[in-house]
């Protein structure tokens, strides 16, 4: 099957990449669907029409891109633009001599960054050109480059405007102001699309692995007693089976009860991400609350066959019950962990036990720590982006004991992990509380 890669930008510059591509395209996997837009804002509307349709997406710049991005329409491994290099400006400088003459010494660019309009200056011998330049990352509004454009033309200080955006470059025409347009390369569009093409075909591959979403009633000790003397329980599990069988057919998935409130759903990778969104997984959890009056956790584990996606559910669910509430774990193929969190507005913690090597690993063992802890402790420091910690506050980044905390504490130091930075008295009684500083960059060298 061959891989889908949307198109989008002006119909002008939609055209004159799928020219480029014209022979790519013959000889490599690949379909190309253009989508053209008159303004930048459009972009929105034509993803939306098309999503779950499309594997990359290329946009003619910057601009769409980044205004796509921002809105959470396209994810930045589905996605990228092509970016205009020293060869296309240096194109466009001579179409300028061509139509304008030698006259021209002041102009104003926008989108292209600094770095490489310097570059393009030095190689060519082009430092006598004074360029004005509007370099920005992401996205900006069409009337604010506009405006840049006109204000140094009116003042006298620029004679002609070059950009890399067409609704500029038509208004600019409109106002009466020289103007040319930057274009991309055949050569870089060759280099986008089979970037594009290889990255659609490993996101298929990932897509086809195996995944096993695991559901677990969360007992308290009620329930537990419930479970053992009372039809409530079974009432209530029979509730939940109801709305797992209905989640299972909404991924396409195969419904098996593994034990007493314990249910796997087999389902691919591919229907989890575009059917299982991460706020509907919570949304699944109020569900199966309302009505059955359960509280469940949830493990996901991916692999490459059923059976390393069973472990891996098993790993994640193990992990889950770390915590007595709802909570989703998900282990990929990589043993990478995320653990998400409803009550932190969704965000996550991730983390991996497999990236320290064999010479830390043998350290922390010799020190009793586990790679899988230390690792979720560099990934919520990355996350807070604070690396000073007392006992108490890490009991409740891990959900532990202050006591073992303290422990955890005191082993890093040891290993040149941590350090104390300072001792601080809490009331009038009791023993100084330390605060430790967090080295766990270290473990990068």
């Amino acid at each position: 099957m061959k891989v889908r890669i949307a198109i989008v930008g002006p119909e002008d510059s939609v055209q004159q990449i799928l020219s480029f591509a014209e022979e790519f395209s013959k000889h490599e996997k690949v379909k190309l669907l253009p989508f053209s837009y008159d303004k930048t804002e459009e972009t929105e509307q034509i993803i939306r029409d098309n999503v779950g349709q499309i594997d990359q997406w290329l946009f003619s710049g910057q601009a769409p891109y980044y205004y796509a991005l921002n809105k959470g329409l396209i994810q930045a491994q589905e996605a990228t633009f092509l970016t205009l290099n020293g060869s296309s400006l240096l194109g466009t400088f001579l179409e300028i001599v061509i139509h304008e003459g030698n006259s021209v010494k002041e102009l104003s660019l926008d989108t292209i960054q600094k770095e490489e309009i310097a570059q393009v200056q030095k190689a060519h011998a082009l430092n006598s050109l004074n360029i004005y330049s509007y370099s920005y990352s992401g996205y900006e509004p069409a009337e604010d480059i506009i405006k840049f454009h006109q204000q140094l033309f009116e003042q006298g200080r620029s004679q002609v405007a070059v950009t890399c955006i067409k609704e500029v470059h038509y208004q600019l025409k409109k106002l009466g102001i020289p103007c040319y347009r930057v274009i991309p390369s055949e050569l870089s569009v060759k280099r986008v699309l089979t970037l594009l093409k290889e990255r659609g075909q490993s996101s298929r591959y990932r897509q086809s692995q195996i995944a096993i979403l695991g559901i677990e009633v969360i007992h308290s000790d009620l329930s537990l007693e419930e479970h053992y003397y009372s039809y409530e329980m079974k009432h209530k599990e029979l509730d939940l089976k109801h709305i797992l069988l209905r989640h299972a057919k909404n991924v396409h998935g195969s419904f098996v009860q593994i034990g007493d409130g314990l249910f796997f759903i087999y389902t691919t990778r591919g229907e989890v991400d575009i059917r299982f969104s991460e706020r509907l997984r919570f949304a699944m959890l109020d569900d199966v609350f309302l009505h059955s009056n359960l509280h469940i956790r949830m493990g996901i584990g991916y692999g490459l066959t059923a059976y390393h996606a069973e472990q891996n559910v098993r790993i994640a669910l193990r992990q889950a019950r770390e915590y007595n509430e709802p909570t989703i774990v998900s282990v990929n193929e990589e043993k990478k962990i995320e653990e998400h969190f409803k009550n932190e507005d969704l965000e996550l913690i991730s983390y991996s036990e497999q990236k320290w090597g064999k010479d830390w690993e043998q350290k922390f063992k010799a020190a009793q720590l586990s790679p899988k802890v230390v690792s979720k402790i560099e990934s919520v420091v990355q996350r807070y982006k604070n690396n000073i910690v007392t006992a108490s506050e890490l009991a409740q980044w891990l959900n532990r004991t202050e006591r073992n905390a303290r422990r955890i504490l005191t082993e890093l130091d040891k290993l040149g992990l941590a350090k104390i930075l300072r001792e601080e008295q809490v009331g009038n009684r009791g023993r100084p509380r330390k605060v430790y500083e967090l080295l766990l960059e270290t473990t990068d060298d």
